[in-house]
């Protein structure tokens, strides 16, 4: 597999238009299955074929279970500089809730010890809206995230996914459906908590410390360009077309060999690139540049959004600033519903 990825970036890279790198992400089922030299071979073969900005943020996904002392000790002689790390919780119940493989300890303890390793710059993701918490449960996990001084925080609410065992215990009712208004009064807590703590919220589900944000996620909220490298991997132009590799190992691995890219590509169509400008751009402080929307898209799809955004304005669930229009905070819970009233069908 690994020398199939190396084929695929070389025969792709000519494709970004901007060669030099300011975030490189390995991200996507469990990177960190793969050793630290591993990790380290691929970046070497990036930088054969792009340029490295001098504080190129390069994360790597981990689970906690997956953080011992010796996969973080190679990793910390690697250009890696960021660890997002699949903490979910620090309760047991959530955990076992989660089908995940840590238990609190684990989660716990792999982030101190990617601190010991020199790991600065870290991310956990927490789910808040579970069954098995409340909000007393959701202070405390809000505190120890605090307490671990965890500069970024990614934070969804729990959802029950079609063929999961989670929706399984649902429908037999061995655990009770999440319940919205739970979810809401915990986000907001969310929210206060952690500004008074010193965090943006930079993105309806992402919190940072000033000078940690995400450049890699915030690329894709600024609908820029990106290669993605490796099975499933997703990539886009920046504009109007979106490809992604197929699922299938062995595919991919028997297609690189003949130099092929299995791959397919979706040209996006005018309504489909105004609706995700609008999806993505309503999830962040930054809003939607009403002057790009203006440049990029016809009359007949403006004159419609702007008839449509004027009464959510009166009834003040948008606003514009500096000609950016966007979601008063008090409603990003809303978010998403909010945006797709406004899509072109």
């Amino acid at each position: 597999m690994l020398d199939a990825m190396k084929k695929e970036i070389f025969l792709r890279k000519n494709e970004l238009q901007n060669k030099n790198l300011k975030s490189l992400y390995f991200g996507g089922g469990t990177p960190s299955v793969l050793s630290a030299d591993e990790i380290k071979s691929l970046i070497d073969e990036v930088l054969k074929h792009f340029n490295f900005n001098n504080d190129i943020e390069i994360t790597l996904e981990a689970n906690p279970d997956d953080l011992n002392s010796q996969f973080l000790r190679g990793l910390s002689n690697s250009p890696v500089n960021r660890l997002s790390i699949g903490t979910q919780s620090f309760f047991d119940e959530d955990l076992k809730l989660m089908n995940r493989a840590h238990n609190a300890s684990e989660a716990e303890g792999s982030i101190k010890r990617a601190q010991d390793f020199g790991f600065e710059n870290l991310s956990i993701d927490l789910i808040y809206g579970s069954p098995t918490s409340n909000l007393e449960i959701w202070k405390e996990n809000l505190n120890k995230t605090i307490a671990l001084e965890i500069p970024h925080i990614s934070s969804y609410a729990l959802t029950v996914e079609p063929k999961t065992a989670l929706e399984n215990w649902v429908s037999k009712g061995k655990v009770t459906n999440p319940k919205e208004e739970e979810q809401n009064r915990e986000f907001y807590y969310m929210i206060d908590f952690l500004k008074d703590q010193g965090f943006n919220h930079y993105e309806v589900s992402n919190f940072a410390k000033e000078g940690f944000y995400s450049r890699h996620n915030s690329a894709y909220w600024k609908y820029q360009e990106y290669l993605g490298i490796g099975p499933s991997a997703h990539s886009y132009n920046g504009n109007d077309a979106r490809s992604w590799n197929v699922a299938n190992n062995q595919q991919y691995i028997k297609k690189l060999n003949s130099n092929i890219i299995a791959k397919e590509t979706e040209i996006l169509s005018q309504q489909d690139q105004f609706n995700e400008m609008i999806m993505i751009g309503l999830r962040t402080i930054w809003g939607v540049n009403l002057d790009s929307l203006n440049l990029k898209f016809s009359e007949n799809i403006l004159d419609k959004f702007n008839k449509e955004i004027q009464h959510k304005i009166e009834e003040g669930i948008l606003n514009i600033e500096n000609n950016h229009l966007k979601i008063p905070e008090k409603h990003w819970f809303m978010a998403d519903g909010i945006a797709s009233d406004l899509f072109q069908v």
